[in-house]
């Protein structure tokens, strides 16, 4: 992973102690409120429902076994003994005390972190893959990509102050585990035909209020020419976006009001001006960046050895042969696997984590994985690289920690915003509905026969539950002062992105379980074979779904559709 050099930590330093006077001013009442807002939200500070929220920023999802001990220790100390797993890989304490988010802010400089960009009208942190340089369907690690963008967009004098909040995804598989297409910038690793690795980039992707799918604006980019093409977008985006109004500020408004084309055209005529700049990468700069992504010590292990003893350790152990089968993951390395440690018991908040486990887990990733950890767009934790041979230990010790539950890709491993019960912005909870799909469907086995399925799940039409792409979204409505919930369904965020589709009128908390269960009793009815919940839904329409959740002789009149739809 990338280590700071001294410039770098000098920087993060001086960050820190400007946070720590900017802090003093505002609790003396020598900064308004209005003041103090920009200067926060700069340093990942928002005010939540019941206090302050810390984002801390996780590159691409990648963190050492240090910081992790870190984050425990800042957890404990600081908050109220855990932290939570965002859906942009990065870290979220929830309750800690303003007067000592710069105490936060230094500690985490000690282990080369911080909260810079994590909010505002800035870039945030780019995304990637988290099986990225491990995964077999790999065409080149990504990570080396993104920390190259994170290096360009951190402190980037231009833009600062963007019409909105930018997000960029960098992926380097073809079947897409980053979810490019709804991102501002999408980034697709490709070859041409010339064998040449470089990019195809797409734009104007999004969920939020106005959920969208992003174009493709370029089909190929070189590779040196990387960070001068995301200068012209930027421009582009920066001089015509709609600064008037924050619901249509973003880059994916302005792409669908141009259109592709047009937009496309507006970036390769910017472009003009940017390509031959100093910002265009060297292959010196390539390199060294990707020197930080070296393979570690892997071992030479029999393959065929291991997978003869694992055979007999599951059939010996039924639980352990599930959490095999759920959340382990292949290694591009012979004799190594991925292991995902799961978030999601029942009764825990999704992507929630304690100091504890924090410890544990780092633990771990010293003992089996390199001492590296990452975390995941599905609120979970990776080790990406365990010897198949230390498998059966890891899960004795991952099941006594609370992380073993053998659920990874199922209808309960499901995405979730902290929602109504932390965040101002939220219609709805989120963390209640959560838990009680968890307690509905507590039969693995029914679980494990509904197969691979994404349940996702926001409290408000900002969408941090990615609820547009979940193959079953939930989202939280306010009626009247009232909290209620809408179903979408057929929404998938991989290489076939496609956005979930309204079911109809919003339902009361208590209802929520039965009508997840009778659409997926449809589904369990009208699958053909192994049928994905999502093919079998593409296949026959909503229809179905919906004669089976809403009575025939129950008429919806246009009131009421308006009514459960007013926030949507």
């Amino acid at each position: 992973m990338y280590i700071y050099n001294e410039q770098d930590q000098k920087i993060i330093e001086q960050r820190v102690a400007q946070f720590q006077g900017q802090t003093d001013r505002y609790l003396a009442g020598k900064l308004t409120n209005e003041e103090f807002l920009p200067l926060r939200l700069q340093n990942g500070l928002y005010i939540q429902r019941l206090a302050p929220m810390l984002r801390i920023a996780v590159p691409y999802g990648l963190l050492s076994s240090a910081q992790v001990r870190k984050l425990a220790h800042i957890t404990r100390v600081y908050d109220k003994g855990y932290c939570h797993i965002t859906t942009r890989q990065n870290i979220q304490l929830n309750w800690p005390q303003l007067e000592d988010v710069p105490k936060i802010l230094g500690e985490l400089a000690e282990v080369q972190m911080h909260a810079v960009q994590t909010s505002g009208n800035c870039i945030r942190n780019t995304t990637s893959d988290q099986f990225a340089g491990v995964s077999q369907d790999e065409l080149e690690d990504p990570r080396p990509w993104c920390e190259i963008i994170r290096q360009w967009s951190t402190f980037h004098p231009e833009f600062a102050f963007l019409p909105r909040k930018f997000k960029i995804a960098v992926c380097g598989t073809e079947g897409d585990r980053a979810a490019i297409q709804v991102h501002d910038i999408g980034i697709q690793i490709v070859k041409n035909s010339a064998d040449e690795i470089g990019f195809q980039v797409l734009a104007g992707g999004g969920l939020g209020r106005t959920p969208v799918i992003g174009s493709v604006i370029r089909e190929f980019l070189p590779q040196k020419d990387l960070l001068t093409y995301l200068d012209a977008i930027l421009r582009v985006y920066n001089r015509h976006g709609n600064r008037d109004n924050k619901y249509k500020a973003r880059i994916k408004i302005l792409v669908r009001a141009w259109t592709a084309e047009v937009f496309a055209q507006e970036v390769e005529d910017e472009w003009e001006y940017t390509k031959d700049t100093l910002g265009r990468l060297t292959q010196e700069e390539i390199d060294r960046v990707k020197g930080f992504f070296t393979q570690p010590p892997y071992e030479s292990l029999d393959n065929k050895i291991s997978d003869e003893e694992l055979a007999i350790l599951a059939e010996n152990n039924i639980a352990f042969g599930k959490w095999l089968q759920r959340n382990t993951r292949s290694h591009k390395i012979p004799g190594y696997t991925s292991v995902t440690l799961s978030l999601k018991p029942t009764g825990v908040a999704p992507g929630d984590v304690t100091d504890s486990q924090l410890e544990v887990i780092a633990d771990l990733a010293d003992a089996y994985s390199f001492g590296e950890i990452r975390a995941t767009h599905n609120q979970n934790l990776v080790l990406a690289d365990v010897k198949k041979s230390d498998l059966f230990k890891l899960w004795e010790k991952a099941k006594v920690s609370g992380f073993a539950t053998p659920n990874i890709g199922t209808l309960t491993d499901m995405i979730c915003c902290p929602g109504g019960d932390f965040c101002s912005l939220a219609n709805a909870k989120s963390i209640p509905i959560a838990e009680a799909i968890q307690r509905k469907f507590d039969d693995i086995d029914y679980i494990y026969d509904l197969g691979d399925l994404s349940l996702n799940i926001s409290g408000c039409m900002n969408a941090c539950g990615h609820h547009h792409v979940g193959n079953i979204g939930i989202l939280g409505v306010d009626k009247k002062g009232a909290e209620f919930y809408q179903i979408q369904l057929g929404g998938n965020a991989g290489s076939d992105t496609s956005l979930g589709g309204v079911l109809g009128p919003s339902f009361g908390e208590s209802e929520v379980p039965e009508v997840v269960e009778k659409i997926l009793t449809i589904y369990i009815e009208q699958r053909k074979g192994d049928e994905l919940f999502l093919d079998t839904y593409r296949r026959i329409g909503v229809t179905p779904f919906k004669e089976s959740v809403y009575p025939k002789d129950k008429k919806i009149s246009n009131m009421h559709k308006d009514q459960g739809l007013k926030h949507a």
